[in-house]
Formats: C-alpha cells, sequence, structure tokens
C-alpha cells in the first residue's frame, strides 16, 4: 500500500509547511488593525481660530514639531505620533534637543482660542531662545454653514 506510510508502518515526516494558516492568521491581524488605527491617534483638544490662510509646506522627510497650548495653559509637544505632557522649561530643552539632531525640523504653535496672547508671545520667545529661527502657527479653516 503506497501513502504516507512506509514498508515498516511507520510515518514518514511532511518537509512541507502548510502556508494557508498563516495567511488567514495575517489576513485577520490585517484587518484587526486597519479597524483599531484611527481610535489609536491621540492628541490635544484645541480649539484653533478658524481663518483663511495660505497651508504651509513641510519638506517630506521632516516630521514637525508641534507645540500645543490647551484651553488650560498647559503646553504639550508632538514629533511623529508622541505627544507628551511638558512644562515651558522642558519644551525649551526637548526642543533644543531635536534640533541638535534634526537640524532645520520645522516647529508649529498650536494655541486654543481662549489662551491668552500674552501665553503664546512666552511659548515663542521662549522657543526663540532655543534656537528657533522660525515659528509657523496653525489655524483652521473657517468652517461655512
Amino acid at each position: 500500500m503506497q501513502g504516507p506510510f512506509n514498508r515498516s508502518g511507520k510515518s514518514k515526516p511532511m518537509g512541507e509547511i502548510n502556508v494557508v494558516p498563516f495567511i488567514d492568521v495575517m489576513l485577520v491581524l490585517l484587518v484587526i488593525f486597519m479597524i483599531t488605527a484611527p481610535m489609536l491617534t491621540q492628541g490635544v483638544q484645541v480649539d484653533l481660530p478658524q481663518v483663511t490662510s495660505e497651508p504651509i509646506e513641510t519638506q517630506e522627510d521632516k516630521d514637525p514639531i508641534i507645540i500645543s497650548v490647551d484651553r488650560d495653559g498647559g503646553y504639550f509637544i508632538t514629533l511623529g505620533e508622541d505627544s507628551t505632557a511638558v512644562s515651558l522649561e522642558q519644551m525649551s530643552e526637548r526642543v533644543t534637543a531635536i534640533l541638535q539632531r534634526r537640524p532645520g525640523t520645522p516647529v508649529m504653535v498650536r494655541g486654543d482660542r481662549n489662551v491668552p496672547y500674552g501665553q503664546i508671545v512666552l511659548l515663542m520667545s521662549t522657543l526663540q531662545s532655543s534656537g528657533v529661527a522660525n515659528v509657523g502657527l496653525l489655524s483652521e479653516p473657517p468652517q461655512d454653514g
């Protein structure tokens, strides 16, 4: 009788891997990550002023440093996907360290519309003393309707 058994009646080892279960697991994981990825984005809730302005052109290979000031006056630094609450002094140290590693990285400021103007000026002054030559201000386009 021919089959997986040799003449002594023992099964011989199979040298091939069945790839179909691996593909099934990969597809299930892909669907799970596609569904959960939008939920993983975190950020600071900032009510940006709405004005008409031209978009800022940034370099494709450099993520900008985004400094956010929330409604309560707290500072947050965001680089790529990482957002961290910091004090003004910590923010200055981190921006300096990032610019030393990656010179020319654009710096953007997001300020809640209810934050006093003086606090934004203090932030920009601190950034200037940290070695930032140009600071971009972020806003939202006006909502029509």
